[in-house]
C-alpha cells in the first residue's frame, strides 16, 4: 500500500509538534490550570493545522474559504508555538553550555575606582609633604614623605592587580557569551551582520514552518491514497439509465434499459451523482432541472433514479 508511508511519516510529524506544543504551552502558563488550557489550545491548534486542508478538500466552496481562512490562523499559532519551544530550549542548551565553561579564578579584589581614589588622596599627601621647607623637625618630615612614597607605590601595584583581576572576568565573561549562543546562529550572525537574537528567532520560524508545512502535505497524500485505490478509479460502479427524452408527464416516463457501464461512458444520472458527492448540487427536483435544463417530469424521474437506481 503506497499510503502507508506517508501516513507513518504524517502520524511521526504530528507527533512531534504536539509535543513541542505541549512543552511551549506548559511554559506559557502559571497555574497548573492555565497550563492545561495551553496545552489543549495548542494541541487543537496543530490538529487543525494539519488536518484542515484534507478534511476540507472535497467540501463545497464556502466551506472551503473559511476552512482556509481558519487554516492559515491555525499555521501562525502553531509556528509561534513551535518558536517559542525552539527559543527556550536553545535558552536552557546555552545556560548548559554557561556552566560547562572552565573559568579562571579571581581572588577577592577592590573596584579599580576606589583603588584610584585612595591613590590620588595619597598623591595630594605627599605633594603636600614635598612642599614644606624643612625648619625644626626634619626626621620627621622624611618619614611621612617615605611613608606616602610606600603608599602611593603600593597602590600602584594594586592598580596593575585589579586591571589584571578585572581583564581575567572580562574573558570569562566573553567565554560564557560564546558558549551559550549556538555556534552555527553566532557565526551566521557575523557573516550577515545582524544581530543572535533576531536570527535565531527567523530560524526557529522557519523551522516550525517547514514542520507544519510537511505535515500537511503528508496528511494530504496520506488520506487521498487511503481512501482511493487505482481500482475504484478505473471503473464506475454506478449503471447508466437511458430514460425518455422529450417532454412528457410522469405517467409516460420510461425507463428504456439498464445497460453496463462499459457501454456508455457516462450518463445524466453519473454526472448528477458524481456533482451531489461533491457538495455542488443538491438531489431535488428544483436543482436538477435547473442544472440539466429539462422538464419537470424527466427531474422527477432523474431524481427516483438517483435515489433507487433499481427502480
Amino acid at each position: 500500500m503506497t499510503h502507508r508511508p506517508a501516513f507513518a511519516l504524517a502520524v511521526a510529524a504530528t507527533s512531534t509538534a504536539v509535543c513541542m506544543s505541549v512543552i511551549a504551552g506548559w511554559q506559557r502558563g502559571g497555574w497548573l490550570s492555565e497550563r492545561l488550557v495551553w496545552v489543549a489550545v495548542s494541541v487543537v491548534l496543530i490538529g487543525g493545522a494539519h488536518l484542515l486542508p484534507a478534511l476540507c478538500r472535497s467540501a463545497p466552496f464556502a466551506v472551503r474559504g473559511i476552512g482556509t481562512l481558519l487554516w492559515l490562523g491555525c499555521m501562525a499559532a502553531a509556528s509561534w508555538g513551535h518558536a517559542t519551544f525552539f527559543l527556550l530550549s536553545q535558552s536552557h542548551a546555552g545556560e548548559m553550555r554557561m556552566s560547562a565553561v572552565s573559568i579562571a579564578r579571581a581572588p577577592p579584589h577592590r573596584s579599580l575606582t576606589a583603588v584610584m581614589a585612595e591613590r590620588a588622596s595619597v598623591a595630594a599627601g605627599l605633594a603636600v609633604a614635598d612642599a614644606q621647607h624643612c625648619i625644626r623637625d626634619c626626621p620627621t618630615l622624611r618619614v611621612r614623605r617615605t611613608s606616602l612614597a610606600a603608599r602611593l607605590d603600593a597602590l600602584d601595584a594594586e592598580v596593575t592587580d585589579v586591571r589584571r583581576y578585572k581583564a581575567i572576568e572580562d574573558s570569562n565573561a566573553s567565554h560564557r557569551d560564546a558558549a551559550r549562543n549556538d555556534p552555527v546562529t553566532a557565526r551566521m550572525a557575523v557573516l550577515r551582520g545582524v544581530v543572535d537574537a533576531r536570527l535565531e528567532l527567523l530560524t526557529s520560524l522557519v523551522f516550525a514552518a517547514v514542520l507544519e508545512g510537511m505535515a500537511c502535505l503528508l496528511w494530504c497524500i496520506a488520506l487521498l491514497t487511503h481512501g482511493r485505490s487505482p481500482d475504484t478509479d478505473r471503473r464506475d460502479p454506478v449503471p447508466v439509465v437511458t430514460t425518455d427524452v422529450p417532454d412528457v408527464t410522469m405517467a409516460d416516463v420510461s425507463i428504456v434499459a439498464i445497460v453496463p457501464a462499459v457501454t456508455e461512458p457516462e450518463t445524466e444520472v453519473t454526472k448528477l451523482r458524481r456533482d451531489i458527492e461533491a457538495g455542488l448540487l443538491r438531489p431535488t427536483v428544483t436543482s436538477i432541472r435547473k442544472r440539466l435544463g429539462c422538464s419537470q417530469a424527466k427531474a422527477a424521474a432523474l431524481r427516483k433514479l438517483l435515489i433507487d437506481p433499481t427502480a
